[in-house]
């Protein structure tokens, strides 16, 4: 039997969880025709990896991506190929670009995701599709360096059948009509293959543009009625939602958690954002587990998302999403203009209501809202790098952390770049989530936030921590387990054709050296992305740990260097739900 590929001598894992074992692998087109215990046939095989002291493992699945913009421009997704990501999951949170034109889907995705609005715009300007199959066709056309899935985005579909400004009014409801048209355009989505629909009710992700500014995403805004009889669709056909719950009304959660279950009814499979040890609320993880076990115990098939690697995030200025959480960090951000922004910055009145803010401790939120936890990376002042704005504040005759840090916006603007882990902190706690069976691994948001999160590696960071474990003596899971977390586990539960790595499977897979999993993993770095004008896209990178990326059978990444084919031909292809 003659192969285009072998990969000999490796650490094999299946992504089913069964044990590892040294195999050699056959490749034929896109997929793994042989997997065997004896050394195979070389001859006229011309590409021979030899993988002897390393592992090889089923390309992993990133379930949480906002790769909707830059896929239509740089569908190679080359960052998370590198690492060893095959397929990527769109459309999260309630956002896709399927239906929206142009400015809306600015208006969308350019705040909540900072995602430059004029690059959002342009990428999608030359749109040639008006339905999803005809999305799915403009994808495949695409040289895709990594396999696709896609959430339909319920933001997405209500602003097009709706108007943006009549979308986001809470005392406007879709007529009849166009209550049908988006239950229409939800079933031709999942006619066309998407896994499920996107849906949010988190209030601090904001619009941009002029339109509907500083409101809500579409989504919010939606009644029971039409939560309800959208979701009822997704029941029928076996499909997800998945919802980002408003952290700070019980109802919410509640309402999101326990529409999964089935009681006299079909249970709808449902996937929340996001299970995290919060700083400021180290309770509430305890909590996400008594849900998960209620609702599945009633019969849901209920799952949290989890990044299983600590939650650090990197600012410039005052420009991150947590301040949208509270009324004077929104003030701040609904101001485009900078010359308004810093005046509303330098007023006393101002001043005092984000103080307030800031040392309130009450209630449900992300930010732990500590300035002596947050350390200044960047600055054009010196003498500030690697304190905390509480310790500028002390150092500058004890003024009030907030009245140091809006100081520093003030002055340094976007110069003045500082970091602070939201959650994840705790090692202990971080491995009883990735071990928890009612939490999936992902939730990467790899293509958004791109001067604030660098989680393209999670799955690396997280192989390395259970490999420490291990090591240690003290695992939380087999490697085998690991692997199966972040690739068959999360390719059965959407109905994909991909994470698993036997005879007949598709040829999706990466080759890892253990030497290379160590703490550079974590390493800071920067790289532009052409695809927004130059943007420094903040990354983490170690290609020692990556030797080999395969999708559909050909070769397209390894130690740090792209093949010629990624970005030049189609190399991965858009996977339908149960397809």
């Amino acid at each position: 039997m003659s192969y285009d590929t072998i990969i000999k001598s490796g650490r094999w894992f299946d992504g089913a969880g069964s044990p590892s074992a040294i195999r050699h692998l056959g490749l034929r087109g896109d997929r793994v025709v042989t997997v065997s215990a004896e050394p195979l046939d070389e001859t006229d095989c011309a590409n021979v990896i030899d993988a002897a002291g390393k592992w090889v493992l089923p390309g992993m699945i990133d379930i949480h991506t906002h790769y909707d913009i830059e896929v239509l421009r740089a569908p190679e997704l080359s960052e998370s190929v590198r690492h060893g990501i095959t397929t990527v999951i769109l459309g999260s949170c309630s956002l896709s670009t399927v239906h929206a034109e142009a400015t809306d889907a600015g208006d969308l995705f350019g705040r909540v995701e900072a995602i430059p609005r004029e690059h959002v715009i342009a990428a999608v300007q030359g749109k040639t599709w008006n339905s999803a199959r005809e999305y799915v066709a403009a994808l495949e056309d695409l040289p895709l360096g990594p396999n696709l899935a896609a959430m339909i985005g319920h933001s997405d579909i209500r602003t097009a059948l709706m108007g943006l400004d009549r979308a986001t009014r809470k005392d406007v409801k879709p007529t009849d009509s166009e209550q049908a048209a988006m239950e229409a355009a939800l079933t031709e989505a999942l006619d066309a293959g998407f896994v499920g629909m996107s849906a949010q009710q988190l209030l601090f992700d904001k619009l941009d543009g002029e339109i509907a500014r500083s409101r809500t995403l579409p989504s919010t805004y939606a009644g029971a009625r039409e939560r309800r009889r959208l979701n009822a669709i997704l029941r029928r056909r076996g499909r997800v939602l998945q919802g980002g719950p408003d952290v700070t009304s019980p109802r919410s959660i509640a309402a999101m958690t326990f529409s999964s279950v089935g009681l006299f009814r079909r249970r709808l499979k449902t996937t929340l954002i996001s299970a995290a040890d919060l700083k400021a609320n180290p309770l509430l993880v305890h909590l996400m587990g008594a849900i998960t076990r209620v609702v599945n115990g009633l019969g849901g098939d209920f799952r949290w998302q989890h990044l299983p690697i600590p939650f650090e995030v990197y600012a410039d200025g005052i420009d991150l999403v947590i301040f949208e959480e509270f009324g004077s960090g929104a003030a701040a951000l609904h101001l485009a203009d900078q010359v308004e922004r810093n005046a509303l910055m330098r007023d006393e009145s101002y001043r005092r209501r984000f103080r307030k803010d800031y040392d309130s401790k009450f209630g449900i939120r992300v930010w732990h809202r500590d300035f002596f936890d947050a350390e200044i990376v960047g600055c054009p002042d010196a003498d500030v790098i690697g304190k905390t704005f509480g310790q500028v504040g002390a150092d500058r005759g004890g003024l009030h952390p907030v009245d140091a840090f809006l100081d520093l916006v003030v002055e340094h603007g976007t110069k003045l770049r500082w970091r602070t882990t939201i959650s994840n902190h705790r090692p202990d706690m971080l491995n009883k989530l990735s071990a928890h069976p009612g939490v999936q691994l992902g939730f990467s948001d790899a293509g958004a936030h791109l001067r604030n999160m660098a989680f393209y590696n999670f799955g690396l960071r997280f192989l390395r921590r259970v490999k420490q474990a291990e090591e240690s003596g003290n695992p939380f899971l087999t490697l085998e387990q690991a692997v199966r977390r972040v690739t068959g586990e999360i390719a059965d539960w959407y109905g994909l054709d991909a994470g698993y790595l036997r005879e007949g499977d598709r040829a999706d897979l990466l080759v890892v050296d253990p030497s290379g999993l160590d703490e550079s993993l974590e390493a800071y770095a920067e790289c532009p992305v052409p695809t927004y004008g130059g943007l420094p896209r903040m990354v983490n990178r170690n290609d020692k740990a990556v030797s080999a990326v395969f999708v559909g059978g050909q070769y397209v990444f390894g130690d740090g260097v792209p093949a010629e084919v990624l970005g030049s031909a189609r190399t991965g292809r858009f996977l339908r739900a149960g397809g």
